[in-house]
């Protein structure tokens, strides 16, 4: 059984981006007119330096009581996060998510370009049974 590239999954996809330096609340206006989950900040030459999701928006914001028109993403978006090269497979991705515990991975290019970001929701009822079974085989095995 063969399964989906992320690259053609994300081929017609277009990121929302902001700069580490836009604030939280302008991030959560974007992904409410994108009907997005998550926002990737780039840094001054674009380069991807974080993530920005709705977990984070309640957990490191309204949780804590923060400002959303001042704080700035730099300060509680999730640094560093985890991307996917475009040659992933689905089950591959799938995989990732559940092990590391996210629901958004970016997908970078060889040269760190930003291609697109997959969501859990990407995914078909196939590729998440085949996760199921593998993780199961998995369990069994322990």
């Amino acid at each position: 059984m063969s399964f989906r590239r992320i690259a053609d999954m994300v081929h017609d996809k277009h990121p929302v981006t902001l700069p580490e330096t836009a604030t939280v609340q302008a991030a959560c206006q974007k992904m409410r007119d994108r009907r997005v989950g998550a926002v990737l900040v780039t840094d001054k030459r674009h380069r991807l330096v974080g993530i920005f999701t709705g977990r984070d928006a309640v957990g490191r914001m309204l949780a804590a009581g923060r400002d959303g028109a001042t704080t700035p993403l730099l300060e509680v978006m999730t640094r560093a996060p985890c991307t996917l090269p475009p040659a992933t497979t689905s089950v591959e991705a799938l995989r990732l998510m559940q092990d590391c515990g996210f629901r958004h991975v970016p997908v970078v290019g060889d040269n760190g370009q930003i291609l697109s970001v997959i969501s859990r929701g990407d995914f078909g009822g196939l590729e998440q049974a085949r996760l199921d079974e593998e993780t199961g085989l998995l369990e069994r095995i322990r």
